[in-house]
Order: C-alpha cells, then structure tokens, then sequence
C-alpha cells in the first residue's frame, strides 16, 4: 500500500469515527421532536415557530392601517400605563386610578392576576393584582369588569380577531359576519371602519372603561408632543383622537412578544434551553395529547373557536355583575347569534400562563395541572352547553401521570418568558402611580 493511500485510508478512519461519535451525541428526544416540528410547520421548517425580535416591527403582524413605528410603540407603551387616562371614571373616586394595565398586569402575563379584572371601581392590587376588590364608592353594577376573565395580551399581534367571541375586527375569521355587526351587540358597530381585530377593541375599549385623551392629558400631562411625533403625518382633527390612542396602543401590544422563553431559545437552536423532562412535554404537546392542532404558530393560538364545557365565570364564587344570561357566556355564538356557534370560545395564546392562576373564559381552574387534567379526562363540567356543541378534539387523551407531569412542566417552564418587565416603562409622563394610581394601590406598590 503506497503512503498516499495509506493517508487517505487513515482519513477515512478518521472521519467516519468522528461521524459516528457525533450520532452518538445526538439526543434522541431532539431528533423526534425536530422531526414532528418540521413535519408540522407549514413550510417545513422550524423556524416557522420563531416569534420575531420585538423591535424587529417589519417581521411583526402589523394592522392593516397601522404600520409599526418606534414613535408609536413609545406614545402607545406611555398610554397603555398611564392612569391619567382615567378621564370619565364614574365617581370621583376614580379618576385618575386604573389604565389598560389594571388588568392587564406584566408580572400575571399581561391578565388581571385574578379571577376577574376590574377598572374603574377598583382599589388595591396586592402583588400581581390578586388584592385588588371593589371599592367602596361603587355599587356592584357601577364597576366595570368582564364577564369573562380577560386575555393575556402577549403575542396578540397573531390575534386578527379580538376577544374570547373573536367579535372585533372587520376582516379573517369576520369577513362573512357584517350582517351582526351591530347587533345585538353594539360594540361591534366598530368593525364597519374595516380595522383589524386589536385596532378596532382598543377603540372601542376606550369607551367601555371609561378613559380618553383630553386636553388635560395632552397639555397638563404633556402627551400632545408625543402624538405629533408618532402621528406627524396625520391631519390635527385626527391626530388625538381615540383611533389614533387606539392605534398606538396597539402598536405597542404587538412588540409584546415572548422571545426570551425557554422553548424560543429551543427553536432557536440552543437545545439545552429545554431538560430532558420538558423535552418530553413538548413531544406530548406536539403529539399524543394534541395540543397542536389548535395552539398553532410562533404565538402558539389560534382565531378558531371551540366549545369545551367549562364553567362560565358568573359561577366563580368572586365574580362581580354578571349573571346567567351574561351575552358573554355564550361566547361566538353571543356574538353571531347562530345556533353552531353558541358556547364556543377562541382559541387563546399560552406562553407566560405559569403567571396567571387563572384559566379559561370563565376563570374554572387555577393551575396548569388542572387544565392538562381537564383535556385528558375529556368530561365537560358545564350543564349550560348541550354534548352536541363540544369541540371533536375534546375527548379522553388517556395520557399517564408521568405523561400530564411532563406535559405540565412544559406548559410552566418552557413557555415562560422570564423577563416581562423589558416591556414596562421606569416611569409614566403624569408621574402616577401605575398599573393603579388609587390609595389602596399606592400603599402597596410603595408609591406616592
């Protein structure tokens, strides 16, 4: 044998002793799960489940009639907070004391940290919202709350339709509804403006909680320079309109964006973002259990709308003004009134649910276990919604206790950004106290 074809020969060793070395290393449960997230996306690959930076406002869904600028994104993070908003509170009591944050707090995961939100008519807020009750000058019919507990807020630029009945906005999943819009529910009249679903709730959520922009928040408080900023190109009769509050803030909501959660890192490619545990949940969610087939996407949710008999949330033992006959409990079909769609609820986002204790529409269960016990035991709760309306998907998963602990500990941990706070300003242009600005709240924020 010549030193030439020696060498080569020992090259060869070489490399294929390397290569066998490096299947070796390869961890099974990231071969399988590389495999069924490829096989599920719709292109093909992996980085079809890859949220975008959040400054990164090209890559993010923007309405159609709101581009994403760093000028909104500012006016609209101030606003979002700001409880100087807090114009035509009921009482006097309550001006000046909530904003959008109220109930939509960063360290809950954007949601009320209870079982209901309340506005205007609140006092308190505890540590992430648990301690805020009615106050005392309110009757229970004067507060404003939900009656269905509200959604996170993370991840909503991949909503095009609002709310758990999916009734704002004028496009996707509502373009064949126009003939509702309106009624029964005025709120939806909103839709004829042909916005996305967001731009069109936060418009009409102005009203509802009872918060605009006026001259005492554009010259007193000093917004009036960051809307000719963010809206330069805007005529002035528009310019500090509710549409304009509306559209920033709405810029905003969507850089709220999940990127620094473990199972993001995974994607990314850093495979020891995940343990072996959660790596096992994450083939549960993405096979057995079937958690894919409506959590889709980078933002893991879907505008699709399914009945699953849980409890509304007038059956909660602390829920405020609401009742049976809540237009809310009937969810899509309160919204279209067609019979195929009553009890039936939008598909919500995931990430960060560790940090809400509170679940489904009507706030029925107050841990991940809980709700991954509810799928598996496929039994629906509710007497209210008829065995014919019930979502095909949801039926025994027959997954074992070992199984519901690993899918569990992906929900908690791999889906938990750490790091909300990046999204929370050090200080808001009024200098109020926020999320809340009440006396209560001050007290317990530590605030003046």
């Amino acid at each position: 044998m010549t030193t030439t074809i020696r060498a080569l020969f020992a090259l060869f060793l070489i490399v294929l002793v390397y290569s066998c070395t490096q299947d070796e290393l390869i961890n099974p449960l990231d071969a399988r799960l590389n495999q069924q997230l490829r096989s599920l996306a719709p292109n093909g690959s992996i980085e079809d489940f890859v949220l975008p930076a959040a400054d990164d406002y090209a890559a993010i869904p923007a309405g159609r009639q709101n581009p994403i600028t760093a000028k909104k994104v500012a006016l609209g993070q101030q606003l979002f907070y700001e409880t100087g908003l807090a114009r035509d509170a009921r009482h006097a009591e309550g001006i000046g004391s909530y904003s959008c944050a109220s109930c939509h707090i960063p360290s809950s995961g954007f949601t009320p940290g209870r079982a209901q939100g309340i506005a205007d008519g609140g006092s308190g807020i505890g540590t992430t919202g648990a301690a805020r009750t009615k106050h005392y000058a309110y009757a229970e019919d004067e507060i404003d709350v939900q009656g269905a507990r509200p959604l996170s807020l993370l991840n909503v630029a991949y909503v095009t339709n609002t709310t758990w009945s999916g009734k704002f906005g004028a496009y996707y999943a509502n373009e064949d509804t126009k003939e509702y819009w309106g009624h029964p529910d005025e709120d939806t009249e909103i839709n004829h403006l042909g916005l996305d679903g967001l731009e069109s709730q936060n418009i009409e959520g102005l009203i509802i909680h009872r918060m605009s922009v006026d001259e005492y928040v554009l010259d007193t408080l000093g917004y009036r320079s960051m809307f000719d900023a963010a809206f330069a190109d805007w005529d002035e009769e528009e310019r500090y309109t509710r549409k304009a509050t509306s559209f920033a803030i709405s810029a905003y909501l969507r850089t709220l964006l999940t990127t620094e959660a473990p199972w993001q890192e995974y994607l990314k490619g850093n495979q020891a973002a995940l343990d072996e545990v959660e790596k096992q949940g994450a083939l549960l969610f993405y096979g057995k259990a079937g958690c894919y087939r409506c959590h889709q996407g980078p933002a893991m949710s879907s505008v699709s709308f399914y009945a699953l008999g849980v409890k509304d949330l007038d059956q909660h033992p602390v829920s405020l003004a609401t009742g049976p006959d809540d237009i809310r409990n009937k969810g899509r079909g309160g919204f279209t009134g067609r019979t195929e769609d009553l009890y039936k609820f939008k598909v919500p986002g995931i990430y960060n649910m560790a940090d809400v204790g509170f679940y489904f529409h009507g706030s029925s269960k107050e841990s991940l276990r809980e709700v991954v016990q509810y799928f598996n035991a496929g039994e629906p709760e509710n007497d209210r919604v008829p065995k014919e309306q019930l979502a095909p998907q949801f039926h025994p998963l027959h997954l074992t206790e070992a199984e519901v602990d690993a899918l569990t500990y992906f929900l908690e941990h791999s889906l938990r950004d750490p790091n909300l706070e990046r999204y929370v300003p050090s200080q808001i242009r009024s200098g109020n106290c926020f999320p809340n600005n009440d006396p209560q709240s001050r007290v317990e924020l530590g605030c003046n």
